[in-house]
This record gives structure tokens, sequence and C-alpha cells, in this order.
């Protein structure tokens, strides 16, 4: 098999979304992904991109850290504290794979490996269509949990939900009333409170250039619901949830790359 991803950008930034917000984030955008949500904001990851090699990558993001290894505090790579269950701590940046979908290239497996052993904290943005599984247990998968509004809902992989740890992450993403509703019910059906950190996240408005033909279309008849409404919602019902905005999109313009 060759040793190679299909990659659409490489980048430093800000962490924007889950536990993990604020922090400097190398990231990882590969190619390709499978569904089609309603507000996605990523839809130029679905074809662009260049193949690169592992090794390709993986120079690419040491050199994106290595300021934050500044020979007067030294942290060789790979020398990270780690917790007992492998991953490192208080290891900045972050790296993230994101996409598109990661899980739908083979090679982010071995990546994600290399990555973790190079004493990196690694999260992983996943759809949650595809079985989780094979992914190295050091990183943190960040996982969907997809919504009626999205308009893929039916592509939740339900059998995930046994995988994941307290160091995972389960993501809502909430455009509509009915989407809250539909997220609140499966908090105690599936008793996801006590499985990991459950996040709400508000779907920032697409900007006309950002809409893209190929998603799917909202259902008729729901109603959208405002970032006020959903954190007023999340007290009212006191939802165990961290209530999310992407922070990236407040300190730049929402539909700006590379950030």
């Amino acid at each position: 098999m060759s040793d190679t991803l299909v990659v659409n950008e490489i980048y430093l930034s800000l962490q924007g979304e889950s536990t993990f917000a604020g922090l400097p984030c190398v990231f990882i955008r590969l190619t390709a992904c499978d569904l089609r949500c309603s507000y996605c904001d990523t839809a130029y990851a679905f074809t662009e991109g260049k193949k690169k090699s592992l090794e390709e990558i993986c120079t690419e993001v040491r050199q994106l850290a290595a300021p934050f290894r500044p020979p007067l505090n030294p942290q060789p790579l790979g020398a990270a504290k780690r917790s007992g269950d492998g991953s490192t701590l208080n290891s900045v940046p972050l790296v993230e794979l994101t996409g598109g979908e990661p899980l739908l290239q083979k090679n982010s497996l071995p990546l994600m490996k290399l990555l973790c052993d190079d004493g990196f904290t690694v999260l992983l943005e996943t759809s949650g269509a595809h079985d989780i599984s094979p992914v190295d247990p050091r990183v943190r998968r960040i996982m969907d949990l997809k919504c009626p509004g999205s308009g893929e809902a039916e592509r939740n992989r339900w059998a995930n939900l046994k995988l994941l740890k307290a160091t995972d992450e389960i993501k809502f993403v909430i455009r509509t009333v009915e989407d809250y509703e539909w997220a609140r019910r499966q908090i105690p059906e599936h008793r996801l409170n006590l499985v990991c950190p459950l996040l709400f996240s508000w779907v920032h408005p697409l900007a006309p250039e950002q809409q893209n033909k190929s998603l799917k279309k909202v259902p008729a008849g729901q109603t959208a619901v405002s970032r006020r409404e959903l954190a007023e919602r999340i007290i009212a019902d006191a939802l165990p949830v961290r209530f999310q905005v992407q922070l990236h999109k407040i300190i730049w313009p929402p539909k700006q790359r590379g950030v």
C-alpha cells in the first residue's frame, strides 16, 4: 500500500471547537467526504487536494510545531509527559485530522500513529459514519452524531457508541429546533453523559459562496434556532452538555480558509 494521503491543506491556527477550543493546533485537512451535510462549510475539501507522503506530512507538522519547542525550554518530540491512557499532557500545538472525512483514506490510521509516537496530542474529527475502532487508542476521537437537519442522520453508525472512551467527545451540530429536540433525546436513551463530553455546536450560516450545490437540503418544516435560543434551551433543560460556537469564525471572517 502506498504511504500517501491526498491532503487539502495543512496549517497552524487555534482550535475553534471541542473541549480543546482556544489551544494552538496544527490542522491536517484531508480530501474527500462521502456525506453532504446541509451546513458543510468545507465543501472545497470534497475534491481539492494534493498527494503527499506520510513523511512529508509529518515533516510539515514538525516545522509548524517547532516554535512551540524553543531551545531555552526544550521538549523533544516523543518526550512529552504521558497520561495513563498513553496520550500526551500539556502538549501544544495539538494536531487534528479533519476533512472531508479522514477515515475514508486508510493511511490516516498510520499517520495518526506516527504523530502520537512523535509526542503530539492528536485529535480526529470524524462524521460518525465510519468504524472508529482501528484508530490508535491514544487519539482523541471527536465524533459527530448527525442530527436530522444535516440531511445525513441515517448515516450515523450507532455501533461506534460502544467504542467511545472518556477521552473522546460526541458532537451534535444543531441548526434547527428539531435538531435540538432530537439531540436532547439521544442523551438519556444512550446514556451519553456517562460516556464522554457532549458538544452542542450551533451552525453558523454559510456565506453564499460556501453553499455548494451538492449539499443536502434541510428537511421541510424545520425551524431554525439562533445561538442564543440554543444556549437558553440548554440551560432551561439542564442538559449535561457543552455549548459551543466555532471560535475561528468569530476571530476571522467565516469564509476564510487556513484558520
